[in-house]
């Protein structure tokens, strides 16, 4: 847990309390991961009072209940280093999204919405393309050409060869990754592989979370190796972009920033004339693909402004 990490149980204003981190939230109940095993909370009125909710990741201070075991509030939140909106998690380094390559057929779109969005929220983004076993290489490789200069690294796994894990392994060593992707792309799996990485993972946690036996529900954390978590979120059948403006979008397509001697300023890089982004495009040294999504999102941000 990082430099949250606790120490045991201490006394604090004749309360015997302890710090951990909140690796799962349902139903008004938080699972606190401590140094003494898993205790199961619930958060204090002080926090309603305070419009401030526990959110999964949270380093927390939480007050142990006497009489009952592994049962206590969380009595304090400690101060994040950021919080998510969707997935609506704190304190993560990085963000892992998972592709299909094939079954389902990727839509592109959404992936960049994705990419879009935790770059808005200034979290670091690697990409990982799953069924590489059902898409074969050259399909592999047109996609990650197309996403070479997006500014994110790339992944190309088989889940079910258990290929490609490794190298993804390395990348998430030391930190904190939340995990997100639509349903059916071989997300679960490809936990399940990371996981069989490292033996360390508590088997208390695992039981009492009961990982493994359902569909992601919920966002929860998942210990794989010593300081290395990854936030397991729920699948999803559509995403939608919040908080960013037609006139941000072209920011945050990092393959755009070299091309971007344009006649008018500023340039939607849509339908003006001299443009230096669709010039480039033309010339093959900005993807189509993603230069045609961008004008997909863009004429999407704009007829929803207008709305």
């Amino acid at each position: 847990m990082g430099d949250y990490q606790s120490h045991g149980s201490h006394v604090h204003g004749g309360r015997l309390s302890m710090k951990g981190r909140i690796v799962k939230g349902i139903g008004g109940f938080y699972y606190v991961d401590t140094d003494e095993g898993l205790f199961t909370c619930r958060a204090k009125g002080l926090f309603r009072h305070d419009k401030m909710k526990p959110l999964v990741g949270d380093h927390v201070e939480i007050d142990i209940v006497p009489g009952e075991e592994m049962t206590g509030n969380v009595s304090e939140i400690l101060p994040r280093s950021n919080e998510l909106v969707r997935p609506n998690v704190s304190n993560v380094d990085q963000a892992l999204i998972i592709f299909a390559l094939a079954s389902p057929e990727p839509n592109f779109v959404t992936l960049d919405k994705m990419i879009l969005q935790y770059r808005a929220q200034g979290i670091p983004v690697l990409i990982c393309f799953n069924k590489e076993d059902l898409a074969g290489d050259v399909l592999a490789d047109g996609v990650s050409s197309d996403y070479r200069e997006c500014g994110c690294r790339i992944f190309i796994t088989s889940a079910r060869q258990n290929e490609g894990i490794d190298e993804l392994v390395s990348a998430l060593k030391g930190k904190t990754t939340t995990v997100a992707g639509p349903s059916g792309v071989g997300k679960s799996s490809i936990i399940n592989c990371i996981t069989c990485c490292d033996l360390q993972k508590t088997g208390e946690i695992s039981e009492k979370l009961a990982r493994g036996k359902h569909t992601t529900r919920h966002s929860e954390i998942i210990r794989i190796m010593e300081d290395t978590y990854i936030v397991d979120t729920p699948g999803f059948g559509s995403f939608e972009l919040f908080d960013i403006g037609p006139e941000e979008l072209a920011g945050y397509y990092e393959e755009f920033s070299d091309h971007s001697s344009c006649r008018f300023t500023p340039c939607s890089h849509t339908h003006e004339p001299d443009c230096g982004v669709k010039a480039a495009t033309e010339a093959g040294e900005i993807s189509r693909l993603r230069y045609e999504n961008y004008v997909y999102i863009y004429n999407e941000l704009t007829r929803s402004r207008r709305y």
